[in-house]
């Protein structure tokens, strides 16, 4: 019973605590690298990466970033980790494209791995960014089959990768089609209002468009669905690579469950407030106590529970999205399901504004990196 109220006051405390945390891990963050004790601020700043990616949290981030990822940077490079280093380096160099760093004030590592960056991308293009991470250097490798499917004119095309682009209007107008013919003249038609440049021999937009589908059928496939129509490949499509990304185990903060680090919580917020609060007999109060807290109350299934984050930056996302960064949470959990977009207000701007741009047949700024 202690251990179940010790539970309960640790959980209350984190909620009122949670708050007011950034500032806190940034600072901490930065005495650990100044102390030398690069691997815990490098762990720091991940918690940090992490608990700032939360929804509602866009403006401190916004705020923390620069630091975050020149900490980051440094850290990784202070371990001997160059190529990591770098990668965040430039990352940061395009929030901060005139950085400087003092030698006597930095390990010779973190120098050189920022100079590395800044001439690996040339000079900094604040308009076009050369993207970092596993996924954008993929996709830049990535080449399409030199002969490609012909498109077939099913009456399923609709609920392929296409419905991205369909207005309304058009997908009325071709599910109002009843023969292969009709269906093939439209589908030529569809491309061809979305041909930025009608003048040359090619398509520019549906090259692009077709090389991220076939990307994300590659490496987005589960069980059954085809990887561009999963929430991991409906956001390639739409926004390409990420400028960086990374998965962390799930932990009970994400599941918002009691502070139990052995595994995720059964029960939700609402039903464990309700517990710490509801009313009746001393007994009755202790029993839902226990059962919010207890071991049975956790599935310790930890190694297949995770987070995956996509951040954007400001020059990478399409003109109409308003936001310097676009961070989207991937949630992989027993019983929720895989690779699940946490669809938070920004989140769902951002993608139906990044279908918007594409039914007009644009991409992306630097659609020949992502």
């Amino acid at each position: 019973m202690r251990r179940s109220l010790l539970a309960a006051l640790v959980f209350l405390s984190s909620l009122s605590l949670a708050a007011v945390t950034l500032p806190e891990l940034f600072l901490k963050a930065k005495e650990q690298f100044k102390l030398g004790s690069y691997a815990q601020s490098l762990s720091t700043l991940e918690t940090l990466d992490a608990e700032s990616a939360r929804p509602g949290l866009e403006n401190e981030r916004q705020k923390l970033l620069p630091g975050l990822l020149f900490y980051k940077g440094a850290s990784l490079a202070a371990l001997g980790r160059g190529d990591e280093a770098r990668a965040v380096f430039q990352s940061y160099l395009v929030l901060q494209p005139n950085a400087h760093l003092d030698p006597a004030l930095y390990p010779p590592k973190v120098v050189a791995a920022l100079e590395e960056a800044r001439k690996s991308g040339e000079k900094p293009r604040i308009a076009e960014p050369e993207e970092t991470g596993l996924l954008a250097a993929s996709y830049r490798a990535f080449r399409l089959p030199e002969s490609k499917p012909v498109e077939e004119a099913g009456d399923d095309w609709a609920d392929g990768p296409a419905k991205y682009l369909l207005t309304g209007e058009e997908r009325k107008s071709f599910q109002n089609l009843s023969s292969p013919a009709a269906r093939s003249e439209f589908i030529s038609g569809f491309w061809k209002t979305r041909d930025p440049k009608p003048e040359t021999p090619g398509n520019e937009f549906r090259e692009e468009f077709e090389k991220r589908v076939a990307f994300a059928d590659s490496r987005f496939t589960q069980d059954e669905i085809r990887g561009s129509l999963t929430d991991r490949g409906m956001v390639f499509v739409l926004l390409g690579a990420p400028n960086y990304s990374g998965k962390r185990p799930l932990t009970t903060a994400d599941d918002q469950g009691a502070a139990d680090a052995s595994g995720l919580s059964r029960y939700g917020r609402a039903e464990i407030e309700s517990a710490y609060r509801g009313g009746g007999k001393t007994g009755d109060r202790m029993a839902r106590i226990a059962k919010v807290t207890g071991p049975d109350a956790n599935i310790h299934e930890s190694a297949s529970n995770w987070v995956e984050i996509w951040h954007y930056l400001r020059p990478n996302l399409p003109k109409d999205v308003p936001y310097q960064e676009l961070a989207l949470q991937f949630l992989t959990k027993a019983g929720y399901g895989k690779s699940v977009l946490q669809r938070d207000a920004n989140v769902l701007s951002a993608i139906e504004r990044a279908k918007t741009v594409a039914r007009r047949g644009e991409m992306i700024a630097g659609k020949g990196a992502s």
